[in-house]
C-alpha cells in the first residue's frame, strides 16, 4: 500500500508513496513534450499498420488499405524498363545476330540484357562471367565443341545439347569399357596415349599399342592428333582444358564409362532477342570466335 506522500529531504520532490525496502520512489514524471512524441509515434505507426501490409492471419496477411506490395512495385518496375528497351529488343529479334554485333546502341542493349540473363539463367552451371565449374565448361576461353561463333552460340543456347529439342546438338561417346568394346588392358594403353597429350604421362612412355587403339576407335571424334572434331562435338584432347578432370585415372573412367551433360533448350523459356543476347554477351566473355 502507498504510503503517505512526502517530500524528498535529499531532493525536494515529492514522492509517489511508494516504498521498496525502504527506498521512496520520487514523483518526477516525462516530461509533457516527450509523452506527446510518443502518442504521436503510436498514431503513426497505426496508420501504417492499416495502410501497407503488416499482420499475418491464417494463410494470408493483412494487404493494406492501400494495396502495396513490394513485389509489384518491383515488377511495375521492371515492366517500365522493358518498355523502355521494348523497340531495340524488337529489332534484335529480327536481326540476324552479325548484324546486332556492328551496331553499338543495339550492342549495348543486348549485352546489358544478356549479362542480366546469363545471371539468373547461366551463372549457377557456368559461373561467373563464365569462368566454368566442374562439369560445365568455361565460355571465356577459346575452346568449343560445336564452335564459338556467334551463329555457333545462338544455335547452342535456342536448342541446347542433348535436350529434348529435336534440334539439339548431339554427340555421344561410347562406353568403351563398359560394353566390352575395349579390354582393360587396351584402356590402359589408350589412357597412356592421350596422357601424354595432357602432360599426366611421361613424353618417354611406349604409345605405339595407345596409338593404334586411337586410330581405330577414337579418331573419327577427338581427331587424329587430338584436335578434336566440331561437326560430331567432340572435343579436342591436346587442349590441356578439362571439363571433369585433368588426371590420367580420369581418361581411363571416362573410356570405360564416359560422363555426358545435358545444356537445356532454352527457346522454350526464353524469347528470341533474348537468346540472342546471351549469345553477344557470352562472345564478348573473350572466347569468342
Amino acid at each position: 500500500m502507498p504510503t503517505k506522500i512526502e517530500k524528498d529531504s535529499h531532493t525536494g520532490t515529492d514522492t509517489t508513496g511508494h516504498v521498496w525496502d525502504g527506498i521512496r520512489e520520487l514523483n518526477t514524471p516525462l516530461p509533457k513534450w516527450w509523452l506527446y512524441v510518443f502518442i504521436a509515434t503510436v498514431i503513426w505507426a497505426l496508420g501504417w499498420f492499416l495502410l501497407y501490409p503488416s499482420i499475418p492471419y491464417g494463410s494470408g496477411y493483412w494487404h493494406g488499405l492501400l494495396g502495396y506490395s513490394s513485389r509489384g512495385d518491383a515488377m511495375s518496375g521492371l515492366a517500365a524498363i522493358h518498355e523502355q528497351h521494348k523497340d531495340a529488343m524488337d529489332k534484335i529479334a529480327k536481326m540476324p545476330i552479325a548484324d546486332i554485333a556492328r551496331d553499338p546502341k543495339l550492342m549495348e542493349t543486348a549485352i546489358t540484357a544478356g549479362r542480366i540473363t546469363f545471371a539468373n539463367n547461366c551463372q549457377p552451371c557456368h559461373g561467373p562471367n563464365g569462368a566454368g565449374r566442374v562439369g560445365y565448361p568455361a565460355l571465356g576461353d577459346d575452346v568449343w565443341l560445336w564452335g564459338g561463333k556467334l551463329t555457333d552460340i545462338e544455335t547452342t543456347l535456342t536448342h541446347g545439347i542433348r535436350s529434348s529439342d529435336p534440334d539439339a546438338r548431339q554427340s555421344q561417346m561410347p562406353a568403351f569399357g563398359a560394353d566390352g568394346t575395349l579390354k582393360p588392358d587396351q584402356i590402359e594403353a589408350v589412357a597412356d596415349y592421350v596422357g601424354v597429350w595432357w602432360g599426366v604421362v611421361p613424353a618417354s612412355t611406349d604409345t605405339k599399342a595407345g596409338a593404334q587403339i586411337y586410330a581405330e576407335n577414337c579418331v573419327a571424334c577427338h581427331g587424329e592428333k587430338g584436335e578434336g572434331n566440331r561437326d560430331a562435338g567432340g572435343p579436342p584432347l591436346n587442349a590441356k582444358v578439362h571439363l571433369y578432370d585433368g588426371s590420367r585415372a580420369f581418361i581411363v573412367s571416362q573410356v570405360n564409362k564416359p560422363q555426358q551433360g545435358v545444356m537445356p533448350n532454352w527457346n522454350t523459356r526464353l524469347d528470341p532477342a533474348t537468346i540472342k543476347s546471351v549469345a553477344l554477351f557470352v562472345h564478348s566473355l573473350g572466347g569468342g570466335e
